[in-house]
């Protein structure tokens, strides 16, 4: 088939292109820029999601799309997540109907669920999202459903926090404390409950997304997931390095982390400082039973894996400054003052 991913020069974009590859299909990647290392068997096609005419142009001929472009809470931009996250969404959900694209797969977010009110969270459960990214995801979920009655077949699938080997953004800081052997903080013990990804299992989980018809939404995570502590310390165990995490109090924590993100003296948003003390994980049982998905790795397996790469990869990834914001080192801004006082 042919097939086009919208971010396919973001970290998951690009491991799904791949994944695509694998198959068989041809691979159209839209994305405002591409990878210099770019797979020579993937078409690139230089657009921005927000400009309606090429992206109808882009789908023409397409059998199916998968929908990942996406300013990510790191961005911390309330307009861009209005323009790309939300309007964005609705181009490539109009363009894909007026095109006759067969199928799309639209990459939600578990920020939908802003802070759940119990665990494990459901595809039934209701969206309350919290924060200025999350309303804008839930939007473009919105936006599918209604475009769904208007005959375009669509699905949902709304990963947890994504790792795998590539994953930097604010993993980077967390990677490079651990290599230089600083201590690393959780918040109350570190004993909430949180579930992660990793990026080929939530690339496995898209695809027989597409191969279902019908509108469908689907909750992907981890099978095996622990605490925020149980799986820092199994990284700083691997590491070796001298990294040991250290408990701190929550709300004086999360206090400091949302005023000095909107002060931009720290890369954290508010979704970070909302969610990195508090328990968060999917109940994945239909995509299981309806997809025949096999989440592969656990918690414990990812991260390692993750700062491994992280670790063979550290001086190429200090020197670059470009890409999408989970590709990329960041600035610790006030966090480097934080490390040194663990």
């Amino acid at each position: 088939m042919k097939v086009l991913v919208t971010g396919g020069s973001g970290y998951f974009g690009e491991l799904l292109c791949l994944q695509l590859l694998e198959r068989g299909h041809e691979v159209l990647n839209l994305d405002v820029n591409k990878n210099l290392d770019e797979d020579t068997r993937i078409t690139f096609i230089e657009a921005d999601i927000r400009d309606y005419d090429r992206i109808a142009q882009s789908c023409t001929g397409v059998d199916v799309v998968y929908h990942n472009v996406a300013q990510v809470p790191l961005a911390k931009d309330r307009h861009l997540f209005e323009t790309v996250n939300k309007n964005g969404t609705e181009n490539i959900l109009k363009a894909a109907l007026e095109k006759g694209v067969q199928r799309l797969v639209y990459t939600s977010s578990s920020a939908v669920f802003g802070i759940p009110q119990k665990n494990p969270v459901f595809e039934s459960t209701q969206p309350t999202p919290m924060e200025a990214y999350g309303k804008a995801k839930y939007d473009g979920e919105l936006l599918c459903r209604e475009y769904s009655e208007k005959g375009l077949d669509v699905s949902i699938v709304r990963p947890r926090t994504i790792l795998g080997h590539g994953r930097l953004g604010i993993f980077q800081i967390l990677f490079e404390w651990v290599f230089t052997g600083k201590n690393i903080p959780v918040l109350n013990g570190g004993n909430n409950i949180y579930q992660f990804v990793h990026a080929e299992d939530l690339g496995n989980a898209c695809i027989l997304a597409s191969e279902r018809p019908g509108f469908n939404i689907y909750n992907c995570g981890a099978e095996e997931f622990g605490s925020m502590k149980d799986m820092l310390q199994s990284l700083c165990r691997h590491a070796n390095t001298g990294s040991m995490v250290k408990s701190l109090p929550m709300w004086p924590v999360v206090i400091g982390m949302k005023i000095t993100s909107s002060l931009g003296m720290s890369p954290l948003g508010a979704y970070h400082a909302m969610m990195y003390g508090r328990s968060m994980y999917f109940d994945i049982s239909k995509a299981t039973t309806e997809l025949g998905w096999n989440p592969r790795y656990s918690n414990e397996e990812m991260i390692i894996e993750t700062y491994d790469w992280y670790v063979s990869n550290r001086d190429r990834v200090l020197t670059n400054t470009s890409g999408s914001h989970h590709r990329k080192k960041l600035r610790q801004g006030v966090l480097k003052i934080v490390s040194r006082l663990l």
